[in-house]
């Protein structure tokens, strides 16, 4: 498995998930991000025994882009803490059917997520075990009745933007679980984990990382526009 590393000191690392692995061992059975990195790490710094890696935050099997890793269990909870503060900064790139009247706007929705089903669903807030969930998207362009927006979290909810976009009337391109009646089989999701902003857990530094999509439909209707890979402070 080719995982590039954007970044890698004593305490950290970053790298650039593929699409299509599970970032830890599920039902599947399948190679995942993590084990694999573990392997990885152990190799090349010849490391006996078990090799420690904390997961931060996840994104879903079929999603890629960037991701941080702890390499000690200090790192691992001063980056947990960030993340529950919500002073870590995500920022992912959407291609949604549609064109949003509003170019920018605050998405707030309740969701709850069946977990036999492993599916999530918006309703109203009162429903059991219904958790906030709520984001920020800018349009960054239109082509051919689809969009491509930057969307920022506020909250970490499973499934949060392919569900909220969805319910907006917006599903994402590729998304086979909540955007079926417009997808076909077979085609990649099309959301992006973009940017990633944090503080160092030890020097306290700000530490920024990017990572463009692949040069792949639909993701090649923007690829020569620099401006649409812009991030926002």
């Amino acid at each position: 498995m080719n995982i590039p590393i954007l970044y890698e000191d004593n305490h950290l690392l970053v790298v650039e998930k593929p699409v299509n692995i599970p970032v830890q061992e599920d039902r599947s059975g399948d190679v995942d991000v993590l084990s694999a990195l573990k392997k990885d790490i152990k190799r090349r710094y010849q490391k006996p025994g078990n090799v420690y890696l904390g997961l931060v935050h996840r994104l879903d099997r079929p999603v890629g882009g960037v991701m941080v890793f702890a390499k000690t269990s200090k790192a691992a909870s001063r980056l947990s803490d960030q993340l529950r503060r919500g002073t870590i900064d995500r920022q992912y790139l959407a291609v949604v059917h549609g064109v949003p009247k509003k170019k920018q706007a605050t998405l707030r929705h309740f969701l709850f997520k069946d977990r036999q089903k492993n599916q999530v669903f918006s309703v109203d807030r009162n429903y059991p075990e219904a958790k906030a969930a709520s984001l920020d998207y800018h349009l960054l362009g239109k082509e051919s009745n689809k969009s491509i927006l930057n969307v920022r979290l506020h909250t970490g909810r499973s499934h949060q933007i392919r569900v909220q976009m969805a319910t907006e009337g917006f599903p994402l391109f590729g998304d086979q679980k909540y955007g079926s009646r417009v997808n076909k089989p077979g085609e990649q999701i099309a959301l992006w984990a973009h940017t990633l902003e944090f503080a160092h857990p030890t020097t306290k530094e700000t530490l920024r990382f990017v990572s463009k999509p692949p040069n792949l439909y639909p993701w090649e209707l923007w690829n020569d526009r620099d401006q649409v890979y812009q991030t926002y402070g």
